[in-house]
């Protein structure tokens, strides 16, 4: 009689290597997040490019003409004059000034942070209903595909209109809503039209990563009695995240420059927007404090990708946690090699 030892692990079917099939066959996983020296390389990246565009601004002011640029007699250089480019330090130095010279007269620095804070928060309302509707959106043209088809092309078309021209527009047509009791106020006027171009990037975004997964893993859902909304919940939502997460930060871009826009078209007081408005009339003899607004729109734009940026953390922080117990038998319970144990089996011969 001979004793011989199988590893039955040969027999066995390899799990993949994130131990969900079904997550492994939706697509690749996102990159191990970096630690907190990568964080800081990035942040020194960031400081160190503003440094560099302050540099080149003052280098071009020491040896750029007084008459500007030409070239094949169209202007492509401004001039460095005071009026046209004042030094950096000027324009840090006014935030400090008064916006006009009476004694209960707030700072240009507390008018900007108020600014910023209102185009915030407008903003903030539109990326949110911008993204509430594009997942939606992309949701029911995955489901039906006649949908997909008649939407899709509308929903493109629907960027080609020139947002100076339809400011005007939605707020004389907004202005006449109530809702119930509810007044319709001139920030939601702001925020529809951030809205309108924040659904775009995530409509298209999302469409696409709804739509990633691979044939396979679809059957697979099947093969399990899955539901349509269940293989949405379980396998389709995760494979879309890495597409969801680059249509975020454009969607934020987009809300952000809808917002201002806005507020320079229908006159929203309290914003960046009517700031640059009201700035701009002095900025022929001084345009520091023109500047000034234009920086506090660059600061509103990056505390939008800031917040984006931590959301993005959470959901791929979520997505590389273990997958649940599926719908059927072996969803989402894949075993690695290290976790299997070698069984033996006596062939008597």
């Amino acid at each position: 009689m001979t004793v011989t030892t199988v590893d039955q692990s040969a027999f066995e079917r390899p799990a993949p290597a994130g131990g969900d099939d079904v997550g492994s066959a939706a697509g690749p996983g996102p990159a191990p997040a970096g630690g907190w020296g990568d964080r800081l390389r990035r942040v020194a990246l960031a400081i160190a490019a503003v440094v560099l565009v302050c540099a080149v601004w003052e280098l071009y002011k020491l040896v750029g003409s007084p008459h500007g640029g030409r070239l094949f007699g169209v202007p492509v250089l401004p001039r460095n004059d005071d009026t046209s480019m004042p030094h950096v330090w000027s324009v840090l130095a006014q935030l400090g000034h008064k916006e006009v010279n009476t004694a209960d007269s707030q700072t240009v620095g507390v008018a900007v942070l108020k600014g910023i804070w209102f185009t915030l928060r407008v903003a903030l309302v539109g990326l949110v209903a911008g993204v509430v509707v594009g997942v939606l959106l992309a949701v029911a043209m995955a489901r039906v595909k006649i949908v997909e088809r008649g939407l899709l092309p509308y929903i493109i078309a629907s960027q080609t209109v020139p947002l100076i021209a339809l400011a005007p527009l939605v707020a004389g047509w907004s202005g006449k809503l109530k809702l119930g009791t509810l007044e319709w106020q001139g920030w939601m006027t702001v925020s529809l039209i951030a809205a309108y171009l924040a659904f775009f990037p995530v409509s298209v975004g999302m469409l696409r990563g709804l739509q990633s997964p691979g044939a396979n893993a679809v059957e697979l859902m099947r093969s399990y009695a899955a539901s349509w909304w269940q293989t949405l919940l379980r396998l389709r939502l995760p494979a879309a995240i890495p597409f969801l997460l680059p249509a975020l930060r454009l969607a934020g871009a987009s809300a952000v420059i809808g917002a201002i826009v806005a507020e320079i078209s229908t006159g929203t007081a309290g914003g960046v927007g009517r700031l640059i408005i009201a700035y701009s009339q002095s900025a022929t003899s001084d345009a520091t404090k023109l500047y000034d607004a234009v920086l506090g729109a660059a600061v509103t734009g990056l505390l939008v990708a800031g917040l984006i940026s931590l959301a993005e953390l959470a959901l791929s922080t979520r997505r590389g946690r273990p997958a649940q117990p599926g719908v059927g038998p072996g969803v989402g319970q894949g075993t690695s090699k290290t976790q299997k144990t070698q069984k033996t089996q006596k062939v008597r011969t």
